[in-house]
C-alpha cells in the first residue's frame, strides 16, 4: 500500500470563541482537517491545528517526502517527515501539520487490521471515559447559568478557562470560581484554566501561587497554564509549593519539549494537544515519560471531532488517561460526527472499539465548513 494524495481543508462558519485577548471570529480558520489517500482505496482522517493556508503549504513541501511511502508505518513516515524538516518549521506549523497527517495514518491502519487504535497502541485499559465539558469563563451569574445547562446535559466534570480570570481583582477571581462550584455541587469536578498562553499575560509567579492556594479551598482538580508557558523555573517552584494539582503543555509540541517540562517536576498532569503536538506518534512517547516520572497525562481537547475521537483512543491505551476534554457548544465537534457522542447515565463517553478512529464523519456537514471541499 502506498500514500498517493494528501487533501486538507479548513473549518470554517463555526470557528468557537477562545476568550483570546484578540478574540476569533466564526469565519477564522484555526482547524484544518486531512484525509490520506492511498493507492489501495484507503483513506484516513486527520485534524490540525492550524490555519488551513499553513497546512497547505506545509503540504506541498513535505509532499516529496510522503508521496509513496507506506502508510502501514505511521510512527516511521512521521519521523521522516519530522527528520526532513528540521529547518523549516519543526515545533511550528510544519510540526502541526505533520500531527494530522500520523493521525491519519494510524486511522488508515486501524482500518486496515480491523482494530482500533487504542489495541494498536498496547492495549485498551478502559472501554468509557469520562469527558469533562470545557468552556469559557464568565461573569459569575452568566457562568453559573451556563454551568447548569452543561450539567443538564450529563456531564459531571467541568472546565472553565480564559475570559476575565485574572485580568481583574482577586475577589473577582474567587467569585468566578465560587459561582462555579456552587453550580455543579460538590460532587463534580472541577478545574480551572487561567490560559497564561494569552498574548502579554499580565499576571506572574506571585499572582499564581496566591490563586493556587484560592483554588484548593474549592477543591479544584487542577489548576491549567496559571504561567505563561516558557517560565519553566516557575512552574516548577509552584508545583512544589501549592496544593492544588499543576497541569499545562498544550502550547508545546513533540517529546523533546517536553521533556525537561517532564524531567524536571514541572507538571502535575501533562495535556499535549494530538493534533499539534506531533500526533498519536509523539503523544504516545510523551504519555509514557510522564508515567515514568509520576505525571498523568490527560490530552488538550480544543479542537475537532477528528480529535476528541483520537483522544477517546488516547485514553483507552493509558492506564491513568480517565478524563478527556469535550469543548462544549461546539460544532466542529458536534456536528461533524454521523452518529453523534452520547453521554451514559454515569456521565462517561464510551470509546469505540471499531476500526481505526472509529469515527463516522456527516459529509455534508463537513461540506458545510469547509465550503464543498473535496476531501474524499
Amino acid at each position: 500500500m502506498k500514500i498517493t494524495e494528501i487533501r486538507c481543508a479548513g473549518l470554517r462558519g463555526a470557528t468557537p470563541a477562545g476568550g483570546w485577548s484578540n478574540e476569533l471570529r466564526p469565519e477564522d480558520c484555526v482547524h484544518t482537517l486531512v484525509v490520506v489517500h492511498t493507492d489501495e482505496g484507503l483513506t484516513g482522517l486527520g485534524s490540525v491545528f492550524a490555519n488551513d493556508g499553513l497546512v497547505r503549504a506545509t503540504l506541498a513541501l513535505l509532499e516529496p517526502l510522503y508521496r509513496g511511502e507506506n502508510p502501514l508505518e505511521p510512527e516511521r513516515v512521521s519521523e521522516k517527515l519530522h527528520q526532513n524538516t528540521f529547518w523549516q518549521g519543526r515545533g511550528g506549523s510544519v510540526t502541526h501539520a505533520i500531527s494530522g497527517i500520523d493521525i491519519a495514518l494510524w486511522d488508515i491502519l486501524g482500518l486496515a487490521t480491523r482494530q482500533p487504535i487504542g489495541r494498536l497502541l498496547g492495549g485498551c485499559y478502559r472501554d468509557r471515559v469520562r469527558p469533562y465539558a470545557s468552556l469559557l469563563m464568565q461573569e459569575p451569574r452568566a457562568l453559573a447559568e451556563h454551568l447548569q445547562r452543561v450539567k443538564a446535559q450529563g456531564f459531571r466534570a467541568f472546565k472553565i478557562g480564559w475570559g476575565p480570570f485574572g485580568r481583574g481583582t482577586a475577589v473577582a477571581d474567587e467569585a468566578i470560581v465560587n459561582a462555579a462550584r456552587e453550580a455543579i455541587g460538590s460532587d463534580a469536578l472541577l478545574m480551572v484554566d487561567a490560559g497564561a498562553s494569552d498574548a502579554y499575560w499580565p499576571q506572574n509567579y506571585k499572582w499564581a501561587l496566591r490563586t493556587a492556594d484560592m483554588l484548593a479551598a474549592y477543591d479544584v482538580h487542577w489548576f491549567e497554564e496559571p504561567l505563561p508557558p516558557d517560565a519553566l523555573a516557575d512552574f516548577v517552584q509552584l508545583r512544589r509549593r501549592v496544593r492544588v494539582p499543576i497541569a499545562g503543555g498544550e502550547v508545546l509540541t513533540r517529546r523533546q519539549s517536553f521533556q525537561p517540562w517532564l524531567e524536571d517536576g514541572a507538571l502535575d498532569i501533562v495535556q499535549p494537544d494530538v493534533t499539534k503536538a506531533g500526533g498519536i506518534s509523539e503523544v504516545r512517547r510523551i504519555a509514557w515519560l510522564a508515567r515514568d516520572h509520576g505525571i498523568r497525562f490527560i490530552p488538550h481537547g480544543w479542537n475537532t471531532a477528528v480529535g476528541l475521537a483520537t483522544d477517546l483512543q488516547l485514553a483507552a491505551a493509558f492506564p491513568d488517561t480517565d478524563l478527556v476534554e469535550y469543548l462544549t457548544g461546539a460544532p466542529f465537534i458536534d456536528e461533524l460526527v454521523a452518529d453523534g457522542w452520547r453521554i451514559d447515565a454515569d456521565g462517561m463517553l464510551p470509546i469505540p472499539n471499531s476500526p481505526g478512529l472509529g469515527l463516522r464523519l456527516d459529509w455534508d456537514r463537513v461540506s458545510k465548513y469547509t465550503g464543498g471541499a473535496k476531501l474524499r
